[in-house]
């Protein structure tokens, strides 16, 4: 893991123990960056870094809430505190609360503020943290936003969650803008339906949406945290140095049609 297209940076990773975050945490570290391994709950997170370093690589695992600014900070200072700097971004983490957040004019308060604490305020919260330290090393570096392809449409009915994710398209837009001239990149990515949703099991119907879903998928199949992984990286590495303020939609051609 030492002569990858990764070797020497650092990357940050929330909502890393499990799903796509866990993917391109192992991804990044086979490619041979030194990888922050944060999110809760806590079993997950030390799994993936305790996988990672079995491997040979180099990861450690930090509990984090990405909602709670606090942690978030220090998941920042734990990183550099282990490896000395911060090179690579990736703000992940997400909920989505599929059977609470519907029918936006009797949508309960406390639905939409916890799903923005998380998917929205959270990405906040470690763009925040992750650029002063990119700031403060002054020798550039990367972000890349996970979002999703409910940014782009209208038919999900989980509106807190859509709104949320279009939030950070913008979001690394404005990133790729005003810290250009510093040296940091910033993309977004839309993954498309995957086989596990956030709270796959809090869904109403999960096989019929399943079902229902693949049927408007052109390449017939739902997506996986390792379809989604490579783009992530590949945003991360030398290779996409001009690459900045882009949003790129992996998702099977589900938005085509």
């Amino acid at each position: 893991m030492n002569n990858g297209k990764l070797t020497g940076k650092v990357a940050l990773i929330t909502g890393a123990g499990s799903g796509i975050g866990a993917a391109t945490a192992r991804l990044m570290a086979a490619e041979g960056a030194s990888v922050a391994v944060t999110g809760i709950p806590i079993d997950g997170v030390i799994a993936v870094a305790a996988e990672i370093v079995a491997l040979g690589g180099s990861a450690i695992a930090i509990q984090t809430d990405v909602s709670d600014s606090a942690q978030v900070e220090a998941a920042v200072a734990q990183t550099v505190e282990k490896f000395g700097r911060l090179d690579i971004l990736v703000p992940n983490a997400g909920i989505q609360m599929h059977k609470e957040d519907r029918n936006l004019h009797e949508l309960p308060e406390e639905v939409w503020d916890r799903t923005h604490d998380v998917n929205y305020k959270g990405q906040y919260f470690a763009c925040k943290y992750g650029l002063a330290q990119m700031v403060k090393q002054g020798e550039g570096g990367v972000v890349i936003i996970v979002a999703s392809v409910t940014a782009l449409k209208g038919t999900t009915p989980n509106v807190s969650y859509s709104t949320g994710k279009a939030g950070l398209v913008n979001l690394a837009r404005h990133i790729a803008v005003h810290y250009g001239d510093q040296g940091i990149r910033a993309n977004s990515i839309c993954p498309g339906a995957l086989e596990r949703t956030p709270d796959h099991d809090n869904h109403p119907n999960p096989k019929g949406r399943d079902s229902a879903t693949v049927a408007n998928v052109p390449l017939g199949r739902l997506g996986t945290p390792e379809d989604i992984a490579p783009f992530i990286t590949f945003l991360a590495t030398d290779e996409a140095s001009y690459a900045t303020g882009a949003n790129f939609v992996i998702d099977g051609g589900l938005t085509v049609i």
